[in-house]
């Protein structure tokens, strides 16, 4: 888009935090006079709206970050997202040093940290972006509105889920914004969600109706009613930790809500012949794609993957570069060592191999704990060998571990080896045509996916039994998951039994800490579950309970009179 606002932090700190605005025809300028007359077309900012969560700026990769002082490549909302969500937890590790990822990795963060901070100010300025698009262009189309309502709400859901008690306004203005009670804030993302469901009191804005869709179709990439409901489960789902209060009923019935839509699971595999001439003869081999790596490959926006996807961060090699996003996942995950499509040698000396559908883009940052791995290899057996042999021994597709040369206990936090590796994500596509961009991916990021429907329906109806066991549709809901999966189903399930699946279904998809708070397992002194390393020591130890959420950034306790700290980090 030609005008965009951009923000300085933390010049005023957001005077910020969803406070003033500007505008203009330079996209690479400080803040104006916040009266100066540009013009703004709605389409253009209904657009930024989504770009907030796939990209750092208007000028992809390697241009400005909107939000200036916090880095580009690192500042990406779903990048800081996943770390605050994965290293913090039983699932991830990172080996890199930078400013900030030891403290994930040792739950040892404050309020200086840098990617917090970066993803508290990244929320902020898109629920500013969507409180601007409200206040021009709410009229201008009810469908539209309802969208950006909703992904204001869903900024605010990772604000109070991340942060507590966080600033709150719907509107533009000069006024530093007043904080808002979690608890408070929860309700409110009930009557906001309600209502864009056309469930609501006020019904003028509402969602589209349910439905998938696919690369180049219009509506790809836009939320609809079925974002609505599944978020509210997720909420009703967490209300204990919110609020107070779960309401498992609630959650349940939104759950089945979007599992009875039209998004459907991806159940199909796939596979392709590869040709290949070296030293002048020629062999092909067949490489075959389970239906759940379809969700995480190149062309999951056309290969029937789609049909799952409910809130995907669309990626495009070309038009949304970014180093934040899809090729962070890919890339962090990987070094040069890992072999994901099943390259015999002979193929391997054939091919220009790229480990993961990216060229040169191998990082070897993010790897797995061993809590991880034994969900899968609950004896420690897991067999040595590249992801596509390690899925066979697990028998469950969803196993995409590498372990050749690697160990399963991480004994150096510093050396990427240490640790399994995943090849979850990648670019290679199902059919094996080349994606746009040799370096950026194709893989959209799905943020929401109907997956996730099934286990909060399960754990639901298993919580409101009360005695710890899953009733019959609970049973059906997980072992769908676990039949696409080709694991074995179960004829009951534990609670603990549900938040292992959790991790088995959704490991490295930024869903975790959250999972482990709403089970006990995350922070307090008397927490139940260790890992490796948790809270800075090999064997695991427990730390405060005050770290169950993140310290707001100390800059904008500073900028903003109305905000207190939360408890712990004063």
């Amino acid at each position: 888009m030609n005008k965009i606002f951009k923000y300085i932090v933390p010049a005023a700190a957001l005077m910020l935090s969803m406070g003033l605005a500007s505008c203009s025809d330079d996209l690479h300028v400080a803040p104006i006079d916040p009266g100066t007359k540009t013009e703004v077309y709605a389409s253009q900012l209904f657009n930024k709206c989504y770009a907030n969560f796939g990209t750092a700026g208007n000028g992809g990769a390697n241009g400005d970050c909107d939000i200036d002082g916090i880095d580009g490549g690192t500042s990406g909302l779903y990048r800081q997202l996943w770390n605050c969500q994965e290293l913090t937890t039983d699932e991830a590790m990172c080996k890199w040093g930078d400013d900030g990822i030891p403290q994930f990795n040792y739950n040892t963060y404050d309020a200086t940290h840098p990617m917090t901070r970066g993803l508290y100010y990244r929320l902020c300025v898109g629920v500013a972006y969507c409180n601007q698009y409200l206040k021009a262009f709410s009229d201008s189309d009810a469908v539209m509105t309802a969208e950006v309502r909703f992904l204001r709400a869903y900024q605010y859901y990772l604000l109070m889920d991340q942060f507590g008690n966080v600033p709150f306004t719907t509107t533009i203005s000069s006024s530093a914004p007043e904080q808002i009670k979690r608890a408070d804030l929860y309700n409110w993302l009930v009557t906001e969600l309600k209502d864009i469901c056309g469930e609501g009191s006020d019904n003028s804005a509402v969602l589209a109706d349910a439905a998938p869709h696919a690369k180049g179709d219009n509506r790809w990439g836009r939320v609809d009613k079925a974002a609505g409901w599944l978020l509210l489960a997720r909420l009703y789902l967490n209300g204990g930790v919110y609020a107070g209060t779960p309401d498992y009923d609630q959650a349940a019935s939104y759950a089945k809500k979007v599992m009875d839509s039209g998004y459907e699971l991806c159940t199909e595999g796939s596979s392709h012949e590869v040709t290949s001439t070296y030293n002048g003869e020629s062999r092909t081999q067949t490489w075959k794609f389970s239906a759940y790596q379809k969700l995480f490959m190149g062309d999951n926006g056309t290969n029937g993957a789609n049909r799952e996807a409910i809130f995907p961060i669309l990626q495009d090699g070309k038009r949304t570069t970014s180093w934040g996003c899809a090729l962070y996942l890919i890339a962090s995950t990987h070094d040069g060592d890992m072999h994901d499509l099943a390259y015999d040698e002979w193929f391997s000396n054939a091919k220009d191999r790229s480990v993961n559908g990216v060229t040169a883009q191998a990082w070897g940052g993010n790897r797995c704990r061993p809590e991880l791995i034994r969900k899968f290899f609950p004896n420690d057996d897991a067999p040595s060998g590249y992801s596509y042999q390690v899925v066979e021994a697990a028998e469950d597709d969803r196993a995409l571990f590498d372990t050749k040369g690697r160990t399963l206990d991480i004994t150096d936090p510093d050396n990427f080896a240490s640790g399994y590796a995943t090849g979850k994500f990648t670019n290679f596509t199902t059919d094996g045509t080349p994606t746009s961009d040799a370096t950026f991916p194709d893989m959209n990021v799905f943020l929401m996916r109907k997956a996730e429907a099934y286990l909060i329906y399960a754990e639901a109806l298993t919580r409101k039994a009360g005695d710890g066991t899953a009733p019959a549709q609970a049973v059906e809901a997980i072992n769908t998951l676990r039949s696409r999966a080709h694991a074995a189903t179960r004829s009951t399930y534990t609670l603990g039994q549900i938040e292992d699946e959790w991790s088995r279904e959704f490991y490295f998809e930024g869903l975790r800490r959250t999972t482990l708070e709403r089970f006990g397992d995350y922070a307090g002194l008397n927490a139940g579950y260790k890992w490796q390393w948790k809270g800075g020591v090999y064997n695991g130890r427990n730390f405060d309970s005050y770290r169950s959420i993140f310290a707001l950034p100390n800059t904008d306790i500073i900028a903003n009179p109305n905000l207190h700290q939360n408890d712990g980090y004063k």
